[in-house]
């Protein structure tokens, strides 16, 4: 890959980079689309397909995550993608005498709220293996999901700090018609838990319409407090956090104005689902 890479990039051809876990959907299906008109027709659209076992925690579901490589093979092709990367994990972390894998990419601010704490080692694979992808597909433009914002905004961060030659491009988030935010993890819920999921929309579009027609600055904690009475009224729902922050930089809001950036994560049964959205 690498080595393809470099050939493409002697020839001044751009290289438009969409990173996946697989078991592919719409809204991956929008990311390679943004990418190629990114690149236009003369470039090449890269996209990865990599169940990467370290931004998982121990009692996490990286066993159990689904995986359809021939699914996601067609769907590629379908959507015009050029080149679909296919790694294994021990080629990516190897493990064999001197070659062993040692070095990770840490975020040390972006990465402490919300899903860092939830999830403590979550972003140091997320950043580890982002910096992979980037060294080996060389992409000039790499386009991320705004679904999981603060992971579209630390690598932003990482690009930047670490001075990677690559534009970062976040892409809106691709919706069911009932609101909720597509994801390869949808598939978990069972028919009657895929109904309620839908209150993590339900209640950002309630954030926004408080926050909205309110006479002035909203107080952050009795707004979380709303919310999460809202969501307790679907049974299987369980609230793991609500936050606002602003949303380039993630420092949390003790007030809410329209433009402030709200994140949420509850767990609809076994499943865990995040949304956010800019009110």
């Amino acid at each position: 890959m690498q080595a393809l890479a470099l050939d493409l990039r002697r020839k001044n051809t751009q290289i438009g980079f969409v990173p996946t876990m697989g078991f592919l959907h719409k809204g991956h299906l929008r990311l390679m689309a943004r990418a190629r008109q990114l690149v236009g027709n003369n470039g090449v659209v890269v996209a990865s397909v990599f169940v990467n076992p370290t931004q998982f925690g121990p009692a996490e579901d990286y066993s159990t995550y689904p995986r359809d490589l021939a699914r996601d093979a067609r769907l590629c092709r379908e959507a015009g993608v050029d080149i679909m990367f296919v790694p294994t994990a021990a080629q990516m972390y190897p493990k064999q005498g001197r070659k062993e894998f040692s070095t990770f990419v840490v975020e040390e601010k972006l990465s402490r709220s919300m899903e860092g704490l939830s999830r403590p080692t979550h972003f140091r694979g997320v950043t580890t293996v982002v910096a992979k992808l980037f060294n080996l597909v060389l992409p000039t433009v790499a386009v991320f999901g705004a679904k999981d914002w603060q992971q579209a905004m630390i690598v932003r961060r990482m690009v930047a700090d670490l001075n990677f030659p690559v534009r970062i491009v976040v892409a809106p988030t691709v919706r069911e018609p009932d609101g909720l935010a597509m994801s390869s993890r949808n598939q978990y819920l069972s028919q009657d838990e895929r109904r309620q999921a839908t209150i993590l929309w339900r209640a950002i579009c309630r954030a926004k319409e408080i926050v909205r027609s309110a006479s002035k600055p909203v107080s952050a904690h009795l707004l979380k407090q709303e919310l999460a009475m809202l969501i307790s009224t679907q049974p299987a729902a369980q609230v793991d956090y609500i936050e606002f922050f602003q949303s380039d930089t993630l420092d949390p809001l003790e007030e809410v104005e329209p433009g402030a950036h709200i994140a949420m994560a509850v767990r609809i049964g076994r499943t865990r689902l995040i949304d956010n959205a800019k009110l």
